[in-house]
Order: C-alpha cells, then sequence, then structure tokens
C-alpha cells in the first residue's frame, strides 16, 4: 500500500471520528457508510424470516453489520472484527445544574479510565441523546452541539506552587465540574440549553444521555505529517476501520459470512445490552443462523467454526518513559499492526489466531509487531477475552499502536490506519 493511500485513510478516519463525539454519533456515521455500500438496516423487533446478505442492526450505542452470501451452509462461522464505540470521558449527572463562586456549572461523572489532567483547559461541547415526550409517546433525538458551551478551569500556579514538583493531583468530584456560564446557579439551565437545540419545550424532554467533548479538529501534524492527532483513537480507530474493511471485504465476493461489531461500555466492563459481555453478538448470530436455515446445532457449529479480530488500540513505546514498556517488544508508530499477546488472558491470542493474524498480514503486504507487557505491570484488556469465554470463539487481539490512550487527545500513526484496513479485509476473505 503506498504512502499517500494510507494517509488518505488517515483522513478518512479523521472525518468519521469528528463525525462521532458519542457511541450514538459513531453508530449514526458506521450506519451512513453501510447504506452507501448497499447494506440494509434491520429492526430486531421484526422476523428475521429472510436474511439481507448485507445488513446491521444497532442497538443503542452499539451495531453488528454482516455479510451473508447465499446458500452456504448454516453452520458455517464467521469472520468478524470486534471494536468499542465509547471512549473515556465526562459524562452529564441527571441533576447537572450546579455552581459556586459566581459561576453556572455542569455536574459530570467520570467515565472510564480517564487521563483526567487531559481534560482541562479545553473548549467543550456537548453531545448525545435525549428522549422527548411527543404526543404522549417517547421519541429518542441525538443531539450534537459542536460549539465552546463548557471549560473546565485548572487552578492557577500561584494557587498551587507545589504542583510542579508534587505533581498535579485532582478529585473527580470537587475538581472537574466544568463552568457554562457567568452567574448564580439556575435551576433547569442544563435543560434549557438542550430544549434550545432540539427547538422542543424543556419539560418535554424526560431523560438523556450526555457527554463532554474536545472540540479540537482531529488532523495530520509533525513535520511529516506522519502523526494522527484525533480524540477517541481508543477505538473509534478500530470500528471505522473496521466497517471500511467489511464494505471492501464484500467486494471481493466472501465466501464465508463476515461481520462487524461495535460494543459499547467497553471502557466500563463491558456488562450491558449493548457491550461485549451482554447478549448482542449472541442474539444476532443464532438468528441469522436460524434464518439460513438452521438450527441451535448449527448454531453452535458456527461457533466453533468462527473466528473473531479483536481490534483495540495498543501501546506504542513513549519516547520519554521507555523504562515502562517491555524491553524486548517495543512497538512503534507507522509499522503496521500490533498482535497483542498476554499468557495471563487479558488478552485473547493463542497461537492459532496469531499465526493466523500474521499471515493475513503478509498476504497483504503489510507490516506487523508483536506486543507483550512488562511483567511487573499490570496489563490492560479488551472485548477480546470476553468473546472468547462466552461464546467459545478462536479470538486474536490486535491493534494500531498509539500515545496518550485514555487521553481527551490521542495520538497515532499517519501510515497505520491504511495499513489496519488492508490486514483487516484480508484477514475477513482469506481460507483457514
Amino acid at each position: 500500500m503506498s504512502t499517500d493511500h494510507s494517509k488518505a485513510a488517515a483522513l478518512d478516519l479523521a472525518a468519521a471520528i469528528d463525525a462521532s463525539p458519542s457511541p450514538y454519533h459513531a453508530c449514526l456515521k458506521a450506519a451512513s457508510m453501510l447504506t452507501s455500500a448497499g447494506f440494509q438496516a434491520c429492526a430486531e423487533s421484526d422476523s428475521w424470516r429472510e436474511l439481507p446478505e448485507r445488513g446491521f442492526v444497532v442497538r443503542g450505542g452499539a451495531l453488528l453489520a454482516w455479510v451473508a452470501p447465499e446458500g452456504l451452509d448454516p453452520a458455517t462461522g464467521y469472520r468478524f472484527i470486534g471494536a468499542h464505540t465509547d471512549s473515556p470521558n465526562l459524562r452529564v449527572k441527571p441533576r447537572p445544574d450546579s455552581g459556586r463562586a459566581g459561576f453556572r456549572q455542569v455536574g459530570v461523572e467520570v467515565y472510564g479510565g480517564v487521563l483526567v489532567n487531559s481534560w482541562l483547559d479545553r473548549d467543550l461541547g456537548l453531545s448525545g441523546r435525549v428522549y422527548v415526550e411527543e404526543e404522549g409517546s417517547l421519541t429518542e433525538k441525538l443531539f450534537l452541539i459542536d460549539r465552546p458551551v463548557m471549560r473546565v478551569p485548572q487552578l492557577a500556579i500561584h494557587l498551587d506552587r507545589g504542583v510542579t514538583e508534587s505533581g498535579l493531583v485532582l478529585d473527580k468530584q470537587q475538581h472537574m465540574s466544568p463552568v457554562m456560564a457567568v452567574g448564580n446557579r439556575t435551576e433547569g439551565a442544563f435543560r434549557e440549553l438542550l430544549a434550545g437545540e432540539l427547538d422542543v419545550e424543556p419539560d418535554t424532554i424526560k431523560s438523556y444521555d450526555a457527554m463532554v467533548h474536545d472540540l479540537t479538529p482531529s488532523r495530520l501534524i509533525g513535520t511529516d505529517e506522519d502523526m494522527l492527532a484525533a480524540p477517541r483513537l481508543d477505538n473509534l480507530c478500530s470500528a471505522f476501520l473496521g466497517i471500511r474493511a467489511l464494505i471492501a471485504a464484500a467486494e471481493k465476493g466472501p465466501t464465508r459470512p463476515m461481520a462487524v461489531t461495535l460494543f459499547d461500555h467497553e471502557e466500563v466492563g463491558s456488562g450491558s445490552r449493548g457491550g461485549a459481555d451482554g447478549p448482542l453478538l449472541s442474539d444476532i448470530l443464532e438468528r441469522a443462523v436460524l434464518a439460513r436455515g438452521g438450527d441451535r446445532d448449527a448454531y453452535l457449529r458456527a461457533l466453533q467454526d468462527s473466528l473473531c479480530i479483536s481490534a483495540d488500540m495498543a501501546h506504542a513505546v513513549h519516547p520519554n518513559y521507555p523504562d515502562r514498556h517491555e524491553p524486548d517488544h517495543h512497538i512503534f508508530l507507522n509499522q503496521g499492526p500490533v498482535i497483542k499477546i498476554n499468557a495471563n488472558q487479558r488478552y485473547a491470542t493463542e497461537a492459532e489466531t496469531e499465526a493466523f493474524f500474521q499471515m493475513a498480514c503478509e498476504r497483504a503486504g503489510v507490516p506487523f509487531q508483536k506486543w507483550v507487557m512488562r511483567t511487573n505491570m499490570a496489563c490492560g484488556s479488551t472485548i477480546g477475552p470476553l468473546t472468547a469465554a462466552r461464546h467459545g470463539i478462536r479470538t486474536v487481539d490486535v491493534g494500531c499502536a498509539q500515545l496518550s490512550m485514555h487521553s481527551a487527545r490521542e495520538l497515532c500513526g499517519a501510515l497505520d490506519p491504511g495499513w489496519m484496513v488492508s490486514a483487516l479485509t484480508e484477514a475477513l476473505t482469506m481460507p483457514h
């Protein structure tokens, strides 16, 4: 793959990320990409007597898309990519109106493993979904306030002289409430803001899932523009590259079913109706097998014939902290997809699936890297082990290398997104 094409993939990714400040907007963007490629939206509440060859469902902030060629044995397993739509951020509390010292503020709850300092002194917007009562029924409406409506100001160094020696210490409850305006606390101010955006009456808003996002656009940076700086790379990078790979694989004339599952709530344990530890994947896969004429036995056989590529981001070696990384397994930006391995099963990669993805990279002409955590440090995890344990599916954990994971703004290589799309496309379609 040429350098220009790889950078084009990074720019395409940047545009998709900027359109997706919440999991709900990420699903909306993915659905738009799929619909443009001929995929049909399906409702889980409908009967699936006939399964479209290319289809997708959306469940809250999660999405599952598939390609199911006609005429296959219902027990034929899936090749699928698993990723997630959520990222660590600040989420608005149910009673949000707050304020002290002549400021109107918004009460927020820290979602996931946030690098809280990275949210200070940034111009912040809002996005999410609202449930509005209309003629006695509830209607879901997405909203996106892509202008600076709040900010979390940092304490001046004159009032904390020891910060440069002892480090910044932030209390999530006390120090992370954004300021929204100058003036006294006003009950109902946040709901009025949402109502104005949606052109509805404030008292018709019954509930919301609202979250804060940084307004700095994603862009290529560096003297050679060889890095991509963006919010939510973990894990919208994998999510949108997976969608691109599925669309590309569908055009190659697949010989087995393929899918991409974008789960929600990975950053907080995946235990939800749209999470990897929930029923989404099993619900859809079993219904797909039944719609193709199979039964429960065929479904269980299909699971054993399936393989999951769990795609999440990986830690590149930080140039200022090389001692935090396993010395014999350094990984770098712009050197290809990373295969993640952990003997303690924090990643689900095993020898067979490691070899499978390595072969996919080789067939695609893509460089690859292998990563393990330092033995004396705790290792993170992904949806991979959950998928393997819950469904018995062979799984490999992979990802693009990045710095600043869980920051409000993260960094990856500009060449890696294109290489990952090529590797994932090959993995979905090659025989094994």
